[in-house]
């Protein structure tokens, strides 16, 4: 099918290429949110500006993006030019034709430097698109660190203002109790101090929530810390009928830490297992360690977190207990702790069944 190729032919090629490139340039300056939509009218663009647009069919592929503008067939030949990050090939876009009716010298030198321009249009939109979705995100962290102060300001406030309250009810009820002899009004009272103490308790939850939680990190040894944390949790494990293995690779391991913090860790994450295991199970408490890492496993057997709710019950007042049960700060507590450390946490399955909350700290922040 080739021909000769004339001055005027090669004028009309120029022609249709500065045409493309333009055309490519608007449609992307005009693009708005339908990434694909905008692919594939370039790559119609693209395809009308070579020299024989009803037989080429182009071909747009890169990262979850495979577009064509046609049924690409079984022998072909093509034009190609990378997509890349200015780090690495991420794709392509090529030019195809069927080699039953063309052969390579249908393509022109000057086709190949607009494909090459056209992937570096296509390369510097997607850059763009990464840049947005980062200040996207970036932006919705700022909101959501300004909703959480906002928050920390206002729960501080109702903490302080509920906990003499809390403290004259709980006070005066204890008081009427010593003096009491009607067994109904025994067991009223029984209920308010239990619900005083429970109210008091999520005051200070909200407390520890709302505050910067200064820390005194101080060179300590583990072991000591965990085993005293679960010899004061022993009458929960017994009075559930669990019981708790500890485990530790080194028994003189020191690390960094406010011990005061870092045994509400352990509080919040052994009585949580307990609340989700069964009579007769157990749970692990494992620590091993690396040159730069202290790593702490609660292990339980408890029927475990979907995937799906596994970020969500880090979140404060977010809480998967029944209403009165739970005050759905616990684990956003353990979190900011862990944080304040410079540590991260995170939640496995536990094999064969519960969860995993497994913490790492650094040795030597």
């Amino acid at each position: 099918m080739n021909k000769e190729f004339t001055v005027e032919d090669r004028l009309k090629e120029r022609i249709k290429e500065l045409s493309c490139l333009y055309s490519i340039s608007r449609v992307l300056r005009k693009h708005q949110d339908d990434v694909e939509a905008t692919l594939k009218e370039i790559c119609e663009i693209t395809k009308n500006a070579w020299r024989h647009p009803e037989a080429a069919i182009v071909q747009l592929k890169y990262t979850n993006f495979d577009i064509k503008t046609g049924a690409i067939p079984s022998k072909y030949i093509f034009q190609e030019s990378r997509l890349s990050d200015h780090q690495e090939n991420l794709g392509y876009i090529r030019v195809y034709y069927d080699s039953a009716y063309f052969d390579n010298t249908e393509f022109l030198e000057e086709e190949q430097q607009l494909l090459d321009q056209i992937s570096i249009e296509i390369s510097d939109f997607f850059e763009r698109e990464r840049i947005k979705e980062r200040e996207e995100l970036l932006r919705r962290k700022a909101e959501h660190n300004d909703r959480l102060a906002i928050l920390g300001e206002i729960t501080a406030g109702i903490a302080h203002e509920l906990n003499t309250p809390l403290g004259n009810i709980l006070g005066f009820a204890e008081l009427i109790q010593a003096n009491n002899k009607d067994d109904q009004t025994k067991n009223d009272l029984d209920k308010i101090i239990k619900a005083s103490i429970y109210s008091r308790e999520i005051v200070k939850k909200l407390m520890f929530f709302a505050c910067e939680m200064p820390h005194q990190k101080q060179a300590q040894q583990i072991k000591p810390i965990i085993e005293q944390a679960l010899s004061l949790l022993g009458p929960n494990l017994k009075k559930a009928g669990i019981s708790c293995q500890f485990k530790i690779d080194e028994e003189n391991l020191i690390i960094p830490i406010d011990i005061v913090q870092f045994t509400q860790i352990i509080f919040n994450l052994v009585i949580n297992a307990i609340y989700v295991s069964t009579p007769q199970s157990y749970i692990e408490i494992l620590v091993s360690h690396t040159k730069d890492t202290m790593l702490m496993e609660v292990k339980d057997q408890g029927p475990g977190i979907a995937k799906t709710f596994r970020k969500k019950v880090f979140h404060p007042f977010y809480s998967t207990k029944p209403l009165g049960e739970g005050s759905g700060l616990g684990l956003s507590v353990v979190h900011g702790i862990v944080k304040a450390h410079q540590g991260e946490i995170k939640i496995v399955d536990n094999i064969p069944n519960g969860s995993n909350f497994k913490i790492s700290l650094p040795l030597h922040p």
